[in-house]
């Protein structure tokens, strides 16, 4: 049975910034890895993780 049943392979992710000022998170408000010209839901690294978790696939 392959294991890369449930991986998103097409996930395409905000371009990171190359310094400040940096786009906010839309769950916590803590600064992003992303610029903060990015249209779009951007997540901070945390909340991007947990985020994962939450959604990822369960056997």
């Amino acid at each position: 049975m392959s294991e890369d049943y449930c991986t998103i392979r097409d996930a395409t992710k905000p371009p990171e910034a190359d310094g400040p000022p940096y786009a906010e998170c839309v769950l916590c408000r803590e600064p992003t890895e992303y610029p903060e010209s990015y249209k779009g839901i951007t997540l901070c690294p945390v909340c991007e993780w947990q985020e994962a978790q939450r959604t990822a696939c369960s056997g």
